[in-house]
């Protein structure tokens, strides 16, 4: 609940418009900073002014971050209470509800939902919660017990880990908040494949979503084909191939844990079908087949991250080069290459300008033939170009 809100203002050399017209975030050099406003306990709340002394909005703030200030509210009046979570939850659960006949998906997205810093990923009737701002581990209690009387889930994890927690200031936590924390993988049907999520040690909420569309259509290429999908993670697009009808899958990631769920799925999906998994360095491992002259009909690249932040976007745009170099080779002619990447600070046109490069140095020639983003149930925050993460590029090889 909003208890008499001190209030922070607007730098007068800082445009107020870009926040009037719905973008969510005040960093702290746009802000003026004294030793009050940066006494402000991390969580707390706050109302943002303008230069005019013009109310903004309400805004949860945290000095230790350069996020200082995330926008939950136009109205300064509003409480963030129960009610007003539930309301939030009720609206994020229509839209999945629409796009979804299982409930396995991404229940919020943080500002795309109206609760800036928060992921909860919904696994049936387990969530996993991830708590990536201050203000959200201040209000855990209320918005669990919102989650409670909407979903009526038998497990909440809170998956308190993680860049975004440490860039917060925010310690880090894994404990259940209702039930107990699951002691093996749990089950997640997908894409026509079973994909095993170590929701209790995994990466993030132990399983990617966000590329669901993306898999499909990489599915429905796949009839009698033999795929290959590096970074496999869990085995995001080998399993959807799979179940596509592919006649053989190999998956290659460094995680032994990752593919161990990969091999998981792939007996729980189709145990009649070829499929292999290798630990390795993902560089490594596509220049030793290419000394063998291994060729696939189509080859997945879903690496990490290369650039999480502006200052890394060159040489991330150097390693997504070179996986399109080192992969073109393993790719059958009239075969299929999908290029991916999650980086926050490389926008599209760069990266369609990397691989495009890389597969050019390979010798070879592409067609662009699909190029999408995150699900639907990863919605856009139209103001916030940092929403626009995920890309994936399909071309098919000559």
């Amino acid at each position: 609940m909003k208890i008499d809100c001190p209030v922070i203002r607007l730098k007068s050399k800082s445009n107020p418009q870009r926040i009037r017209h719905g973008f969510p975030w005040v960093y702290d050099n746009e802000l003026v900073t004294d030793r009050r406003t940066k006494a402000l306990p991390p969580g707390s709340l706050a109302i943002l002014h303008d230069q005019a002394k013009n109310e903004l909005g309400l805004f949860a703030v945290n000095p230790n971050s350069k996020i200082f200030g995330r926008k939950l509210s136009s109205d300064v009046d509003t409480n963030i209470d129960f009610d007003w979570f539930e309301k939030i939850i009720y609206s994020a659960l229509a839209l999945r509800e629409s796009l979804f006949v299982k409930p396995y998906y991404r229940l919020i997205h943080a500002e795309a939902d109206n609760l800036p810093g928060l992921i909860i990923d919904r696994f049936s009737d387990l969530l996993v919660v991830q708590p990536n701002a201050a203000w959200v581990d201040r209000f855990l209690p209320e918005l669990i017990e919102a989650l409670k009387s909407v979903l009526a889930p038998e497990t909440i994890i809170i998956n308190g880990t993680g860049r975004s927690r440490v860039l917060e200031g925010l310690p880090e936590t894994r404990i259940a908040a209702l039930g107990n924390m699951p002691s093996e993988p749990i089950q997640v049907p997908m894409n026509d494949a079973i994909y095993f999520a170590d929701v209790a040690e995994g990466q993030k909420t132990g399983l990617f979503y966000d590329q669901r569309a993306n898999q499909i259509f990489v599915k429905n290429l796949s009839r009698d084909k033999k795929v290959l999908d590096v970074f496999s993670h869990v085995g995001g697009f080998g399993l959807a191939a799979m179940a596509g009808g592919a006649s053989e899958v190999t998956c290659i990631d460094g995680s032994q844990p990752a593919l161990d769920l990969a091999m998981m799925g792939a007996e729980a999906t189709n145990p009649n079908i070829n499929f292999k998994i290798l630990k390795a360095d993902a560089f490594d491992a596509m220049i030793g087949l290419a000394a063998k002259s291994t060729i696939f009909d189509i080859v997945v690249c879903d690496p990490p991250a290369f650039a999480p932040q502006k200052s890394s976007r060159e040489a991330g745009l150097r390693a997504y080069e070179r996986v399109a170099r080192l992969a073109c080779p393993l790719v059958i002619g009239g075969g299929y290459l999908t290029l991916c990447s999650c980086s926050h600070a490389v926008d599209l046109e760069k990266f369609r300008t990397a691989c495009i490069r890389g597969i050019g140095r390979a010798g070879r020639q592409g067609q662009l033939i699909f190029t999408g983003g995150a699900g639907p149930d990863h919605p856009l925050h139209t103001a916030l170009a940092e929403t626009s993460y995920l890309k994936t590029l399909v071309f098919r090889i000559l």
